[in-house]
């Protein structure tokens, strides 16, 4: 019985192989943040290392993405990430929005919540490992952007509208 499901699980394995995995490898770049906001070599650096991978357009997919079920635990990985934060479509949500995108990039690198630890896991993406300094260089950046649109526009076009209360 042990022999049978073995074979089985060994089978499926080597058969998930061969299903085929759409990539992140590239996409529109109209939208990027760079077109509208200032993003420094020292900024653009640090989001290549640590945060692009997941929050853009373009992954640079590991070795290990090319083995079932692992590619496809990437992927998911990916998606989730862009779908909370796209740095490749970022100028195409609405200004409130982008605005707390940069308060939430403030708040999720000053807890240390962002990278994610499985990204940093075993040493596999050592850029991704930022340094205190890192951090603080990315915290700075996306609070001068805040100031800067708080500078440009009223600030009630800024604000998150609250969301609607549940339906009882």
């Amino acid at each position: 019985m042990i022999k049978k499901i073995t074979l089985v699980l060994v089978v499926l394995l080597v058969a998930i192989q061969f299903i085929p995995m759409e990539k992140n490898e590239s996409g529109p770049t109209e939208f990027d943040i760079t077109k509208s906001y200032n993003v420094p070599d020292n900024v653009s650096m640090i989001l290549k290392g640590a945060c692009n991978d997941c929050h853009s357009n373009t992954t640079i997919y590991p070795w290990y993405s090319k083995v079932q079920p692992v590619g496809f635990w990437l992927n998911h990985h990916v998606e989730e990430g862009k779908g909370h934060l796209n740095f490749s479509e970022f100028t195409k949500i609405p200004l409130r929005v982008q605005n707390h995108k940069f308060e939430e990039i403030v708040e999720t690198v000053e807890s240390g919540e962002m990278p994610l630890a499985d990204y940093t896991y075993l040493g596999l993406h050592p850029e991704a490992n930022l340094s205190g300094e890192q951090r603080q260089i990315l915290v700075d950046w996306a609070n001068e952007q805040m100031a800067m649109l708080a500078s440009k526009y009223p600030a009630d076009s800024l604000k998150m509208k609250p969301r609607p209360a549940p339906a009882q």
